[in-house]
This record gives C-alpha cells, structure tokens and sequence, in this order.
C-alpha cells in the first residue's frame, strides 16, 4: 500500500502545545490522535505514564511480574515503547516517560505545560474509561480540547450497538450483518509522518527515559527463557511484511486447521500482542489484507479468513463494551450460571504444567516461557480447565491467561474463556478436546512436548502423549518415572470428561428452568446434589469392580 504523506505544521498559532497521552496505540502509522497532536501545535508532548498498577513488582504473584502483568508482557511492553521513542526521535521528537497514577500525572503536566490539546486513542476496557472520563472532566473545565478517535479497533463498539437497538450483537453472523464494511475502508490511512512539532519546556519535570526492568525493580537472573517475540511498531510491520509476501497462504487461510505443534515457523501470523499493544494499526492490516484478496482468483471468507480474525477481534470488543460485569459469571446476563469445582491444587497442576498429561502440560510451559500459544493449544488448556476435565471456574483460567499471555487482552481473553467453558456463545459442552489424541494428530512424534517437556524428550513417540502406560523397563530407559520424574494423570480423562458432562447437563438444565435467573443459593443446592450424584456413582462403580474381581 502507497503511504500518504502529509505536512502538519502549518498555520499553526505561536505558543500552542499539545499532548499526545500513549497507552495503547504505540505507533506512528495509522494514528489519528498523533497527527491531530502533531496538527497547527507549535509543540507537542508525546507522553507514556508508567503505571505501577500494571508495572510495579509483585513479589506475592504466582510468576515474575507486577499484580497484573507476567514479565514477558512487560518486556513487551518496554521494547514497544523503545521503539516508539526511536521512531519519534527520527522525526525530532522524543518519549516522555513519568511515573505514576495516570490521572494525578496527566492533571499535573496539563497545568505546567499550558497544554490547549488533548489527545489519546479512545479505549473501551473498564479501567482506561473510567480514567478517561477523570481526565475529559478536568479537561472540560479547564478549557482544554479532547480528541480521543476510535483507532483501536476496525469499528465503533457503541455504534453496533446502537444499531441493535441497545443491545450488543450475540452471534458473529448477527455482529457481521450489522457491522458491514467499515466506513473509513476505501479511504487511504495516513501511515507515514514527515515531522511533528518539537518537544517544548517540561517545566519541573524529572523525565526518564524508557526504564531497563532492572530500573523498574525486576530481579532477573539471567537463567530465564525469552520469548521469542520481540516488541514494537517496527517488528509488527516486518511480521506484516513477511506474512503478506506468501499471497497464497494469506488467501487460503483457515482459522480452524493451522498446526498448534508448530513452534519453529508458527503456524499464525503471532500479530495478536502487536495489535493488542497498538504497535500495528487493525485498520491498516484490514487494508493491506484486502489488497491482497484483490489480487488473488479466490480466498477464505469470515469467519475463517485473516480478515474473520479481525472480525472476531471486533464482534469481542462490541459484546464486551456493551456488557456489564463481562469479565465475570455472577451478574453476567450473558454468562450461564454453573457451580464449578473450588480446587487450588488442581488449579496450580494445570498451571504449572504437572497434570501428568504432556500435551497439556507442555503447552501450559510454553504459555510461561513464551508467553504464546496456537489458538487451538489454547483451546485444549481451557477445555481441560473447565467443562473438559477438571471443572474448575473459568475466570481462574482467564487470570492466568490475563496475566501470562503477551496478547491478554480484556475483551477477547474474557470472550474467549466464556466460549471455551460453554458459559455463552458456544453451547456444545459434549464437544471435548482430548488431552492425549488431539496433539497426536498434528506431532505423532511428540516434538512439541520434548521440546517443553525436556524430562519426557527420551520417551518413545507410543507412550509420549500417555506416559503412564509405559512399562517400567521404557520409563526407565528414558530416564523418566511416571509418578517421580514427571506427574501420574491428576484426573482420568474418560471418567472425568463423562463426570463434566453431567454436571454441564443439570447446570444448563437448571438455567433453562429459571430462565437463567439463577442464585448463588441455587448455585450451592445444584453443587450439593451433583457432589451427592459423583459420590454414589464412584461407590457402585467400586462396587461393580469388586464384584467382577
């Protein structure tokens, strides 16, 4: 695609400043908050707040990193910013980074720095809109311009919204009916600044550069295993480039097929954390792909396409902006209500990678150290998690996605964990990934699990998806015991998947009866009953044994 080139310093009046506030958006192509800063200013503060809710060190949480963020996003997060400072540099310009809480740091540099005008990319997650309106409010009275465009995504969520009445879409056919063609689709996007103003006086502020994770608190001790991933504007586009050179692959793209194996060329674009972070503009990759297909005899349509993927991306962000309490079952109108099973310690097995099942152990270490994994990987893990195997609460899955994941992003973490514990959208709780046949269809030979499961890299391809069933004599000349070296299964899966089964029947049966109106105490006398039902059922099946024995 041809890059616009545009001019944006002229007529501009003497003395006038403006702000442009990064959170998101860490770009400088496709970003209409950056050129309407750069526009008629005579100076412009390009500024990043480090904000310890999501920075600052946690020495209490499960895995290195702050409360809310794992120490690969982190990083992430930093080298999108480095990059963002180099890009800005070559355009005379600089990052400011403060720190501190967002709103107190944003009043204080509005009144130092005579800021006329406000700009940021306009954010649909809880936390940035509440911020936002704190920020808008004091602006408003103090007389100062917001311009806060919707770029982070391909529409407006409250636009689709207010077409259906009120009511966010519930289905990706009904989002797509609605939705349509984006308005600003046939028109070029501005992907490339010639200049922007200079930075102007920043009063008493101490200003940092971009801080090392050392300078941010961050212990390391040089043992850890980096995700290959590297952040930034411009690392997103040179992935955007090498995607879109093999046109053909781009045109047969489907999202259900894709090898959840592969870990040397991933079988995905892996451009999620660069249009979670902003460093690529959705709207530009939504052209760029279109070009494409005009260029093909034929391609892939959504909801498979690369352009479906966007979409999904979109129908997430629309369900969620219009959903109270989206990141929760209880108070959820959209959310089944199901007594899922309280168990730290199956919990901390499935996080940890020790279940005793190597596929889903092995992608769970991969989620730690790389903080990435196939969609089809990650569909496997929550499956397990939830309604597959061990029935444990959705949300405990979605915090450690939210927190390990270098993509975690608000709407489509929680979207996704409604759909794969069968809590909305998708209701075919029969429909189960297994933990040792599924991984074997893409790598008989087991790779994927030697590789990240290094204790298990001598066990021969027939029992490395079900190492428990190898005779002792294969265990020990793999240098692996099954119940020392590496964990025995914590559940079975054919009995456990049967056992989920029937606790999602009554649970959906019971939702139905009261027309999902359903209480925490119905919640309690459902899980009762159920606990009552398994325990009788697990005394007969003993029973049966002894009398078979």
């Amino acid at each position: 695609m041809k890059p616009s080139l545009s001019l944006l310093n002229s007529n501009m009046p003497s003395g006038s400043a403006s702000l442009i506030w990064f959170r998101k958006g860490l770009r400088i192509h496709d970003n209409p908050a950056l050129e309407y800063a750069s526009r008629a200013s005579a100076f412009m503060y390009p500024l990043f707040v480090i904000d310890p809710h999501y920075m600052e060190p946690d020495p209490n949480a499960f895995s290195p990193g702050s409360t809310r963020a794992g120490i690969s996003r982190i990083r992430f997060l930093l080298e999108s910013l480095e990059d963002l400072d180099l890009s800005l540099k070559k355009l005379g310009s600089r990052l400011l980074v403060l720190k501190g809480e967002p709103s107190e740091v944003l009043i204080r540099c509005l009144k130092e720095w005579d800021v006329k005008k406000l700009c940021f990319e306009y954010d649909t997650d809880p936390y940035y809109q509440a911020l936002d309106n704190k920020i808008k409010n004091y602006a408003s009275l103090a007389g100062i311009e917001v311009f806060s465009p919707v770029s982070h995504t391909l529409f407006n969520p409250a636009d689709i919204i207010e077409k259906n009445g009120g009511r966010p879409p519930l289905s990706y056919q009904s989002f797509l009916t609605l939705a349509g063609e984006p308005s600003w689709a046939s028109s070029p996007l501005l992907v490339e600044l010639s200049s922007v103003p200079p930075v102007g006086d920043v009063a008493s502020f101490e200003i940092s550069q971009v801080p090392t994770l050392k300078e941010l608190g961050y212990v390391q001790n040089g043992q850890e295993e980096l995700t290959p991933f590297r952040g930034g504007e411009s690392e997103a586009l040179r992935r955007l480039r090498e995607s879109l050179s093999d046109k053909e692959w781009v045109a047969n793209f489907e999202k259900p097929k894709g090898d959840p194996s592969a870990y040397i060329k991933p079988a995905t674009t892996v451009l999620s954390p660069y249009l979670k972070f902003g460093c690529l503009s959705s709207r530009y990759f939504y052209q760029c792909l279109k070009d494409v297909y005009k260029n093909v005899k034929r391609h892939t349509s959504p909801p498979v396409s690369l352009v479906g993927q966007l979409l999904w991306r979109e129908f997430f962000y629309t369900v969620a902006f219009g959903t109270p309490n989206f990141d929760k079952m209880n108070g959820n109108r959209i959310c089944k209500q199901i007594p899922w099973n309280d168990d730290d310690e199956l919990l901390a097995a499935w996080r940890e990678g020790r279940t005793g099942y190597p596929w889903i152990d092995a992608i769970m270490v991969q989620l730690r150290k790389w903080g990435w994994m196939h969609h089809l990987a990650r569909h496997c893990v929550a499956c397990f998690l939830t309604r597959g195997d061990l029935f444990l609460h959705w949300e405990k899955g979605r915090d450690v996605f939210e927190r390990l994941l270098i993509d975690s992003d608000w709407a489509i973490n929680n979207g996704n964990w409604l759909w794969l514990s069968c809590s909305s959208f998708f209701y075919q709780y029969n429909r189960i990934y297994s933990p040792t046949s599924f991984g074997k269809k893409y790598d008989p030979n087991g790779n994927y699990i030697r590789l990240f499961l290094p204790i298990l890299k001598d066990m021969p391809k027939e029992y490395i998806y079900e190492p428990w069933t190898a005779p002792l004599s294969v265990q020990n000349k793999a240098k692996c015991i099954i119940g020392r070296d590496y964990p025995k299964p914590v559940v079975s899966h054919d009995s456990a998947s049967k056992e989920c089964r029937r606790k999602m029947g009554e649970a959906y049966a019971l939702n139905k009866k009261l027309n999902g109106v359903v209480s925490e105490d119905d919640l309690k006398s459902l899980r009762r009953r159920l606990d009552e039902d398994g325990g009788q059922e697990a005394r007969g099946r003993r029973q049966r044994q002894k009398l078979i024995s």
